[in-house]
């Protein structure tokens, strides 16, 4: 037997809404692109997860967040990997930047369908596909409650999308960086490879560079370092893990500075 679950009222909806205050008024919410395929699929883009992903940044925005999003592009191509495998490698790195232009698109395109005002914004000119990252008018986006996705990097070579979610964060004044993972947080080792590991609930960024733990790659982490920017690494595949993080909850592992 199936049950509907009834709706809420607007009264009841107008108390929830006023009950949630976030820690966070404005986020950085970075994303792997391996994040975005199923695994064991063919496809590089997987619209149910994108979908899922879009719903969680919708619950956070309904709570009057302003999110930006940093999207990588692992999922489609790899710069690192194939310079490893012989191509030259600032080639090998615009093709990854274009690989999270396609990933941005797929993440506008489900904001979009759920009602929301996402605007893309590209580290290359592509003026028909995106728009021109400018840093005042991003900010002026995310005022009038649009969701920011940042995409194609830094626009340079030998640079991570780990560095793009550090650089972007500081340059538009966020409070903290979201990377979302899968895994629940930062462990003394390789969960998966070490059964002993154990979860830090917090941590300094002295802390994790003196135990060499993968927070981010090292020019992101000293960028974040540097300018005091708060880390929080969690597991984005729990349902409304986002949302919890954002309202304050002990989900995942804080980097801080103290």
């Amino acid at each position: 037997m199936f049950y509907l679950r009834a709706m809420p009222t607007p009264t009841t909806r107008k108390k929830s809404a006023h009950t949630l205050k976030p820690k966070y008024k404005r986020i950085v919410l970075k994303l792997s692109g391996e994040a975005l395929k199923a695994r064991g699929s063919m496809d590089n883009i997987s619209p149910e997860i994108v979908q899922q992903v879009c719903s969680q940044i919708k619950d956070v925005h309904d709570l009057g967040v302003e999110v930006a999003v940093v999207i990588g592009g692992g999922n489609i191509w790899r710069g690192l990997s194939a310079y490893h495998r012989g191509m030259e490698r600032t080639t090998a790195d615009y093709m990854g930047m274009l690989a999270t232009v396609i990933n941005g698109l797929a993440i506008r395109s489900a904001l979009e369908q759920m009602g929301l005002q996402p605007r893309v914004h590209t580290a290359i000119e592509m003026d028909s596909v995106a728009e021109r990252f400018i840093r005042e008018r991003a900010i002026d986006h995310l005022k009038d409650g649009k969701i920011v996705i940042f995409v194609a990097g830094t626009g340079n070579p030998f640079f991570s999308t780990d560095t793009t979610a550090a650089l972007r964060a500081n340059e538009i004044g966020a409070e903290v960086i979201l990377k979302a993972t899968k895994v629940d947080g930062i462990y003394t080792a390789d969960p998966f490879k070490d059964p002993k590991a154990t979860k830090y609930d917090r941590i300094t960024y002295s802390e994790a560079l003196a135990q060499r733990l993968s927070v981010m790659d090292s020019t992101a982490f000293s960028l974040c370092m540097d300018n005091k920017m708060p880390i929080i690494v969690f597991d984005m595949m729990k349902s409304d893990n986002i949302k919890r993080v954002v309202l304050g909850k002990a989900v995942g592992t804080l980097v801080t500075s103290e």
